[in-house]
């Protein structure tokens, strides 16, 4: 499978939109890179750039940025409230798909070499990068900032890892790049209901892993506190790896908490939300809202709209969109502006655009299938039926979990709901996968047959696609057998005004368990392989037979409570 890694880079331009886009634009020219995200900054005066790809692709695109920054932008005229020192002020490298942090450290340690060597700009690795502990942490490479570089890179400490170890017209011009390699990382800012920089501190100091200066007597005013080396002792904050500083934002004339959240497995967002809201209300202040920068995977938004269905006693079983919207509204991230989740969720911007038949309007599809194309056929039919068998199911559980009366059962029935989505879900996959199936059949007829070599190749790949289009209708027969232990459920327990739903459902779930049998019967003709077909053909006779016997007790509960 293609490894795929994300490169963040963030550089000192948030107001010249002429500049951002003559950066951004170089991203585009690398084949098999993709631009998913530019999200500029007018107050911090920085744009965080995000694009996804294959591992060179995107080191290359990287570092044609870095060059065109370094053009376009300079330092000495820099001003912003974010911590900066270079015109690509860092330049992240984070795994994505397929490829270990191992490897992509290798691809930011090259990536780091090439700017240093080829652009004459110093360059600190940082995070997994680097090549010392004390590297790892980007606040000690960025120590001094811009202003302080001249003596930063005259101290043989601070030797860049690559490029010139001298503040020369060059440098003072492109400033230091910090190139990384690390985990997924979340840019994300709390908004506030109070203009004070120092509350907003005070709050991020609350929440941040290091936390704050601990003092002797007054913790605001007394002595501090220092080790057996003279450096301050640290009080930690509530929140592991987080990072985060106040500061108040022209722009939409609130203060902030702003937040980089290096590892969401242990701090996600919704905790850190949660937590700077606890803080601020224990100091009197509001949290208003939030705003997330960059991009962020799935799980993040779904993990936040769980938690906040979950304090609602709310059922779990609803789709994906309808968890986001719950997350988005409860986080207030679309306060200070529109949240669209197809820009901002990383899964979302790299799914295939291309239409799917599940996307087409019911009738649209019926259309599809009357026409005179083979595809779709009975398998996708099948698959569409049971889809509709298990969302009757979810149904009947969300009604059930929101049935009056019934609170203290509420998550009873979103587990129920939870696993009928499951199928729902699955089975919609199988309607498309179903005629990609068949697609690859024909596909593979198309095949040359000019050559022995040809027609061997040729065979081999017709069965190949002929099993896989045994194999896909068995998954489709599995699925909605098992989909209907949900319908079984609702019509012993649940809400008992839609009994006649979950029997419904049931009748969908057999006719697609039916349907599919058919389409494993007659593509199993065509398979040189009679004992992988005999096999499957006597599991798909138990499936079904298993299956009509559930149905039978489903209609029979049904029929007794009508």
């Amino acid at each position: 499978m293609k490894q795929l890694i994300e490169c963040v880079p963030n550089i000192s331009e948030g107001r010249d939109e002429n500049i951002i886009k003559q950066v951004t634009d170089v991203v585009e020219t690398v084949e098999g890179v993709r631009l998913i995200d530019v999200d500029p900054g007018k107050a911090t005066n920085r744009t965080v750039i995000t694009f996804v790809g294959t591992p060179d692709e995107v080191c290359e695109a990287a570092f044609r940025v870095v060059k065109k920054a370094s053009e376009l932008i300079d330092m000495s005229k820099h001003s912003g409230a974010h911590p900066r020192f270079g015109a690509t002020d860092v330049c992240p490298l984070v795994p994505v798909a397929n490829i270990t942090m191992e490897e992509t450290v290798e691809f930011a340690r090259n990536l780091g070499k090439r700017i240093g060597e080829e652009l004459d700009i110093p360059v600190y690795n940082y995070e997994f990068a680097a090549f010392t502990e004390e590297r790892r942490n980007l606040a000690n490479c960025r120590s001094g900032e811009y202003e302080g570089l001249r003596e930063k890179l005259a101290d043989p400490h601070w030797e860049p890892d690559w490029g010139p170890a001298e503040f020369n017209d060059n440098v003072a011009k492109t400033g230091v790049t910090a190139v990384s390699a690390r985990n997924f990382l979340v840019a994300y800012n709390v908004n506030l209901n109070t203009t004070s920089t120092r509350r907003a501190n005070a709050i991020a100091f609350d929440v941040r892993e290091r936390g704050r200066v601990k003092r002797e007597g007054n913790p605001l005013s007394g002595k501090i506190v220092k080790d057996e080396n003279g450096k301050p002792v640290y009080t930690p904050g509530m929140l592991k790896k987080v990072k985060a500083i106040g500061w108040f934002i022209e722009e939409y004339g609130v203060a902030q908490i702003s937040m980089n959240l290096t590892d969401i497995t242990i701090t996600s967002v919704h905790e850190a939300f949660e937590a700077v809201k606890k803080s601020a209300e224990a100091r009197g202040i509001r949290v208003t809202g939030s705003e997330l920068v960059g991009v962020i995977p799935l799980n993040s938004m779904l993990d936040a709209g769980k938690f906040y269905l979950k304090m609602q006693k709310r059922s779990l079983g609803i789709t994906d969109r309808e968890i986001i919207k719950v997350a988005v509204k409860s986080l207030g991230l679309d306060e200070l502006g529109p949240f669209d989740p197809d820009k901002k969720i990383i899964e979302y911007i790299l799914e295939d655009k291309s239409q799917k038949l599940v996307d087409m309007t019911v009738a649209g599809f019926t259309e599809e299938t009357a026409s005179e194309s083979p595809a779709p056929g009975g398998g996708s039919i099948s698959a569409a039926m049971g889809a509709m068998g298990a969302a009757l199911a979810t149904m009947v559980a969300n009604l059930s979990s929101h049935k009056r009366g019934w609170d203290d059962r509420w998550e009873e029935f979103s587990e129920w709901a939870v696993k009928g989505k499951y199928y729902q879900t699955e089975l919609l996959k199988m309607v498309d996968e179903d005629t990609n199936a068949f697609n690859r059949i024909m596909d593979a007829f198309g095949l040359p047959k000019k050559t022995d070599d040809d027609k061997t190749i040729r065979n081999e790949a017709i069965q190949d696609a002929t099993k896989y289009a045994i194999e896909v209708p068995f998954k489709v027969m599995n699925l909605c057998y098992e989909s209907m232990e949900v319908m079984k459920a609702m019509a012993e327990i649940g809400n008992q005004n839609s009994v006649s739903d979950a029997g419904v459902g049931a009748i969908a779930a057999l006719a697609g368990v039916k349907g599919a049998f058919l389409n494993v019967k007659i593509n199993g003709g065509s398979l040189d392989d009679k004992a992988f077909v005999e096999d499957i053909i006597k599991k798909g006779q138990e499936v079904q037979a298993s299956a009509a016997q559930r149905q039978k007790e489903i209609l029979d509960i049904v029929d007794a409570k009508m």
